[in-house]
């Protein structure tokens, strides 16, 4: 069995690759090079040469006509290289044949993503999510090259009925896919329990979503000091991480940073990821983070949204977030494009530099008006285990004495936080107002 997967599981090193990328002109979904360029650095792989053509539909048998096939396997032969990358999803014939034909390893786009997912999943339900959309994407290519799998093994003592080497292949991945689908559910029903509880303290959840590498990291960390791992390339980070923080305004709130998006992503690895996308459909306001330098932002801000849609976070409020403002020429500075009604439609930040955060703070604060209670408390003198009490439930915006010593508290709380308050015992309700 472990002979298997180790068969069918990608090279975590790619070595020396000849690029293909096939321009339909006369579609608009057609795969951008310039991300395709990145998703190979980001795989790690050494770029041999770049094959270019043009063609109205893909070829049946290699995906590119039979001269430009054959001028692969020259490029391959010349460079001696280890992998052909194509920059679109083959189906299984097509990859298989293009394989006989070059005599080196194929991947099409959809390997290439799961292949850098699989080197940046860092938790252990990652690394679950990740291994079963891999082997969902390889169950349909297990005959690749393998012509001498599919006869059963004859001689004396050997004849007879039995399964073939790639029934047993075949077999020996349902079972392990059943067995991710179980370690995932269970997993899932942790981060439900964890979900649950935070529901319970009404505390608002604040998620960063986007395209990958617009900076979601980065502003997460800037927001937070949660040090989660950056850097400056495609999917740098994939495991959803949460932290509590004061956001002033609000009070405390939760935020998420989640795995970056991408146009075209993998069926198989959206379905894997499930758990970790609900981070997204249940939060209570989404920050759709944008690089704001890209020429290219308003397709991707589309494909997010596509992808968002995808999940069913459709309906979940949205902050759209301009990043990267340092990279634009000429220089834009930080500000908050305010819509009709008076709330927050647009924020233009730097989450490297941090220009435009406190203004960030300020947007994201804007959207949760008439969500928190305002009350002004008054204890007695002798409260002082009621006062930390106090302290740990809300945010305490001021605190002053009256004439006899007592100390009268200014707390924002939230709904859930407020029926607490009135539940505690030796408290005197001074005032209440809605924000």
């Amino acid at each position: 069995m472990t002979d298997l997967f180790d068969r069918i599981k990608p090279q975590r090193e790619l070595e020396r690759a000849v690029l293909v990328h096939v321009d339909f002109s006369q579609q608009d979904d057609q795969e951008g090079l310039e991300e395709f360029r990145e998703l190979v650095d980001s795989a790690g792989a050494d770029v041999c040469t770049l094959i270019t053509t043009r063609r109205d539909r893909p070829d049946p048998k290699y995906f590119v006509g039979s001269g430009k096939a054959q001028e692969i396997a020259d490029a391959v032969a010349a460079c001696e290289a280890d992998v052909v990358i194509v920059n679109h999803a083959l189906s299984p014939a097509q990859e298989r044949n293009l394989e006989r034909l070059v005599q080196a390893r194929v991947l099409d786009r959809v390997g290439l993503i799961l292949d850098i997912f699989a080197q940046r999943a860092r938790s252990h339900e990652g690394k679950l999510q990740v291994e079963l959309a891999q082997l969902k994407h390889m169950s349909t290519r297990l005959v690749r090259g393998w012509s001498h799998l599919e006869r059963q093994k004859g001689g004396i003592g050997l004849r007879g009925p039995g399964e073939t080497q790639l029934e047993t292949d075949r077999r020996l991945l349902r079972d392990r896919i059943k067995q991710l689908e179980k370690r995932i559910e269970k997993a899932r029903a942790q981060r439900e329990l964890g979900r649950r509880s935070r529901k319970k303290t009404d505390l608002p959840t604040i998620t960063i979503v986007g395209y990958t590498n617009a900076g979601k990291s980065t502003l997460f960390n800037a927001l937070t000091t949660a040090e989660v791992y950056a850097e400056d390339r495609l999917f740098a980070t994939l495991d959803a991480t949460l932290r509590r923080v004061h956001l002033p305004g609000a009070g405390p709130v939760i935020f998420a940073d989640t795995v970056g998006f991408i146009r075209h992503i993998p069926h198989d690895l959206v379905a894997a990821f499930r758990s970790t996308l609900e981070e997204t459909r249940e939060a209570d306001l989404l920050i759709h983070l944008v690089d704001a330098s890209d020429p290219l932002r308003e397709e991707k801000m589309a494909d997010v949204q596509q992808v968002i849609a995808e999940v069913g976070a459709e309906d979940v409020p949205q902050l759209l977030v301009m990043n990267k403002i340092d990279r634009l020429q000429p220089p834009v500075e930080a500000h908050i494009d305010w819509d009709e009604e008076g709330c927050a439609a647009r924020v233009w930040i730097s989450a490297r530099t941090g220009a435009g955060l406190d203004l960030l703070q300020q947007a994201v604060a804007s959207h949760f008006k008439g969500r928190f209670h305002r009350v002004q408390v008054r204890l007695p003198v002798t409260a002082g285990k009621l006062r930390a009490q106090l302290y740990q439930l809300g945010e305490v915006l001021d605190e002053h004495f009256d004439q006899t010593g007592a100390p009268i508290l200014d707390i924002r709380l939230t709904d859930a936080q407020y029926q607490q308050l009135k539940q505690l015992a030796d408290i005197d309700l001074l005032g209440e107002t809605a924000e």
